[in-house]
């Protein structure tokens, strides 16, 4: 399944979001999503023990200005990314 953060990690249930993820699940963090991938966050550490693997979308952190506060665990991805996220998983839950 591929879940999308949307809204800011603490506007939303983060525990209840880990709570689903399953491996093989991906979870794509864009709009103020992003925020959750800044290095040394509770959000990023909570999310990197989860079984899912985590993508961010490049154009939000860059419209943010969190290039260089975004951590290198997770995966970097365009829209095109994000297009072959959807084709991968026909299941998706929004955040």
């Amino acid at each position: 399944m591929l879940h999308t953060l949307m809204r800011s990690p603490w506007q939303c249930d983060l525990q209840g979001l880990i709570a689903l993820l399953s491996p093989g699940d991906d979870l794509l963090l864009l709009q103020d999503g992003v925020l959750a991938a800044i290095e040394g966050s509770q959000c990023l550490t909570a999310l990197l023990q989860s079984p899912a693997t985590l993508y961010v979308l490049q154009e939000d952190i860059t419209a943010r200005g969190l290039g260089e506060k975004t951590s290198a665990s997770v995966q970097l991805t365009d829209y095109t990314g994000f297009v072959n996220l959807t084709l991968r998983h026909p299941q998706q839950f929004t955040w």
